[in-house]
């Protein structure tokens, strides 16, 4: 313990190049899901998916990497946080090789599931060591957050951009390849530029990570099913409750034993706990929103897909620039809460926007303005809701508050399209039943989407004003 008090009262004279490689691991982790929506009409047609299957090349990245983070941050406790970093990208980088060479949908989906479980082990030893680089100085570690939120941005701007190039120039497998040089750049850098960090002692709670992850699982899956099988039908029904009880199953073991994979007590801590409730709603806004316009772009207004990743460029650069130049001032000056609330409320403006977008749209009119509300939406938000949920964390619970508020992002991520989806779904089919044109009916299934999440950031900003306590800004 006082190894690691006299560890992150000395500065690391190598702080700032290690923040350059823990801010492109986020950057990497990003652009993992964002790279793909640009490339996903292409992957449909190369691999015979469905219109509703086609979201497991997102959410089987998102349910192994949310199932598996709390796994991550532990381990990353216990074995030391670049150990495991490291170890996340020789995963990640197999995985993207394999998922290159896929012939098959299933293959691609379990590529995908793979990339997530290495994603699991990179994000919250990254931010554990970020966390410990600039533990000495707040002013420091605000402005080291600062740079890790502009590269998320910059992962969403690079994938929606080369994600377009390289689906309409190359071919959709090398938004897989890409992944393997980088991989091994970074495996490179790592030994050089990061400490070996704190080891802790204990036991790895294997059962507890199985049951959380079987249970997020379950969930998606009957979320994703109901539209074929029916809300109301027995099957979704004992699919929704088999993933309640599987969740209880956790919480049972995680209290009695001695070193579970989530003290309890940790989610006593008021912000931690509504932080990562607003946290997992803001995900489960934003990811359908980027989900269902690069779809409303391809399929509905028929642009390329480099037109599309350009299409979006403005939204995701205006993150960056946001959350580099504007966030870390304005948290400065008048702490998380206010932020997030406009933040959250911002966003919810630009679903509700986006849910009224014609057949007949136009870049200028229908896609610009909101997707720069959006973009300000998110550069408000994303920053001060992993602020809030990490808030009261020990330093030797850094990595497990790391996962916790990592797999709040990506469950809700998850949950959040696996429903939009459905809903969508439910919407273009009750439309073409009704005898509506199929690009009418499928714009229809768009907008009840949007309106839906728009609905769930409104309620997520709701909460961050009544629920969370304003701290101090220091």
């Amino acid at each position: 313990m006082s190894n690691h008090s006299l560890s992150s009262a000395i500065p690391d004279p190598k702080r700032w190049w290690a923040l350059v490689l823990l801010c492109a691991a986020q950057f990497i982790v990003i652009l993992d899901t964002s790279i793909i929506g640009v490339a996903l009409p292409a992957i449909q047609q190369a691999l015979d998916y469905s219109q509703s299957g086609l979201q497991w090349v997102f959410n089987a990245y998102v349910i192994f990497f949310g199932g598996f983070l709390l796994l991550g941050g532990r381990l990353s406790d216990l074995f030391g946080a670049r150990k495991l970093f490291m170890m996340g990208f020789v995963i990640l980088t197999l995985s993207s090789l394999l998922a290159g060479v896929a012939q098959s949908e299933e293959v691609l989906n379990i590529s995908r599931a793979i990339q997530g479980f290495g994603s699991a082990l990179i994000a919250p030893s990254a931010m554990t060591m970020l966390t410990t680089l600039f533990m000495h100085s707040p002013k420091e570690l605000n402005k080291a957050f600062g740079f890790w939120g502009a590269s998320a941005a910059a992962g969403g701007s690079a994938g929606v951009f080369f994600g377009g190039v390289i689906t309409q120039w190359l071919d959709w497998r090398w938004v897989f390849y890409v992944y393997v040089p980088i991989g091994l750049i970074v495996l490179v850098f790592s030994m050089k530029l990061l400490r070996a960090g704190v080891v802790h002692k204990g036991k790895v709670d294997l059962l507890g990570s199985l049951l959380v992850t079987a249970s997020i699982v379950l969930s998606v899956y009957a979320i994703v099913q109901a539209e074929q099988a029916g809300w109301g039908t027995a099957q979704t029904v004992w699919r929704l409750i088999g993933a309640a009880v599987l969740l209880i199953a956790f919480l049972i073991v995680q209290k009695m034993k001695k070193e579970p994979l989530v003290p309890l007590g940790i989610l006593k801590r008021h912000n931690l706990a509504f932080g990562n409730i607003v946290t997992a709603m803001l995900a489960g806004s934003w990811i359908p929103l980027w989900f269902f316009l690069n779809l409303y772009l391809q399929q509905v207004l028929n642009y390329s897909a480099i037109s599309s990743g350009l299409a979006l460029l403005p939204m995701t650069g205006a993150i960056m620039l946001l959350m580099v130049g504007v966030t870390g001032k304005l948290m400065a000056r008048f702490g998380f809460k206010p932020n997030l609330v406009v933040g959250l409320a911002a966003l919810g403006g630009s679903l509700l926007m986006f849910a009224q977008t014609p057949v007949d749209g136009s870049f200028v009119a229908n896609i610009l303005p909101a997707s720069l509300l959006a973009a300000v939406g998110m550069a408000l938000s994303y920053i001060p809701s992993t602020v809030s949920s990490i808030s009261g964390a020990q330093p030797e619970e850094a990595g497990l508050a790391s996962g916790i508020v990592n797999t709040s992002y990506q469950v809700g991520s998850a949950l959040g399209l696996a429903a939009m989806v459905a809903i969508s779904g439910a919407q273009t089919k009750s439309l073409l039943s009704n005898g509506t044109d199929n690009i009418l009916a499928l714009n229809g299934g768009f907008h009840s989407a949007f309106l839906t999440a728009g609905i769930v950031a409104f309620a997520a900003s709701v909460i961050a004003l009544i629920a969370l306590r304003q701290q101090s800004k220091s």
